[in-house]
């Protein structure tokens, strides 16, 4: 990825966003011939020259300080998030990290932990947003992950690229957008990964969607949340997600999903494990009978 047109878009974006009022300054006069802030509007509101601020918006960090770039952020109204996607792009040398094999491993513990999180939908993410490993019941209330080859088993290429997917989610659009959020989250920690950098360019030719979410420049870390789910099987449900990271600095993310106790979600989460609880009985005494 090229960290300085990834920088200069990603401010342009976010002073795009921004207008003088929204920020306690008044116009400056004339026509405005770009949409939101002034660079000497930035420059002005975050203390330093006007010329020092393009030289950043240019991408040339080479001996941009830590101060410099909290007042940017402070300027442009940064979530934390943000913040640390723009001191990703700005000091990459301080963020870049080797990118990993291409199949990335869970630890046994991990694995043993999904399989015992029953009635919980529960799987773990990689780098580029790929379920690498997953429990029961996230199969059930999701997809058959086993099913799918190791590629196709992103959110990336689920979401996008996959119509039954597209389907699950009561409003498709904000878990899209939350997902290209968290893409371009993880290119800007990890710009040296092939992998990541091929997925983003496939998605980006299949898919109009992505492609024009992607120009936005938004950046989201995965947090916790609620999501509503049109499932085949039971109908409506409402479940409540959240993300939990590994203390040893893993770049893989265990999220969780749970129905609040009593609720009609709670009752179709329920109906969802025994049917698969049923399957997966059915296919086990298959193969010994077969075997």
């Amino acid at each position: 990825m090229d960290n300085r047109g990834e920088l200069t878009e990603f401010l342009r974006t976010r002073r795009a966003r921004l207008q003088p009022e929204d920020v306690g300054l008044r116009p400056f006069g004339g026509r405005r011939r770009v949409p939101g802030l002034r660079r000497e509007e930035v420059a002005q509101l975050a203390g330093v020259s006007v010329d020092y601020y393009v030289r950043l918006e240019q991408g040339r960090t080479q001996n941009v300080s830590e101060e410099v770039l909290e007042a940017v952020a402070r300027a442009l109204q940064l979530t934390e998030d943000e913040r640390d996607h723009l001191r990703n792009l700005a000091k990459p040398t301080r963020t870049r990290r080797r990118p990993p094999a291409r199949v990335e491993r869970v630890r046994p513990g991990m694995q043993r932990l999904l399989d015992m999180a029953e009635g919980i939908p529960a799987y773990i993410v990689g780098r580029r947003c790929d379920v690498i490993a997953w429990n029961r019941m996230a199969a059930a209330v999701f997809t058959d992950f086993g099913a799918l080859a190791p590629l196709d088993r992103g959110w990336g290429r689920l979401l996008f690229l996959n119509e039954d997917m597209r389907a699950l989610f009561d409003d498709w659009t904000i878990k899209g957008k939350e997902t290209v959020a968290f893409l371009r989250f993880r290119a800007g920690q990890f710009p040296d990964d092939p992998e990541l950098a091929a997925l983003v360019g496939e998605l980006s030719v299949k898919s109009e969607d992505f492609r024009r979410w992607w120009a936005d420049h938004n950046v989201q870390d995965k947090t916790f949340g609620s999501k509503k789910f049109h499932h085949p099987l039971v109908g409506e449900m409402t479940l409540e997600y959240e993300t939990l990271r590994a203390t040893d600095n893993s770049d893989q993310v265990l999220v969780t999903y749970t129905a609040a106790a009593g609720s009609p979600s709670e009752t179709a989460l329920r109906l969802l494990g025994s049917w698969g609880a049923s399957t997966q009985d059915a296919d086990a005494s298959s193969d010994t009978t077969t075997g």
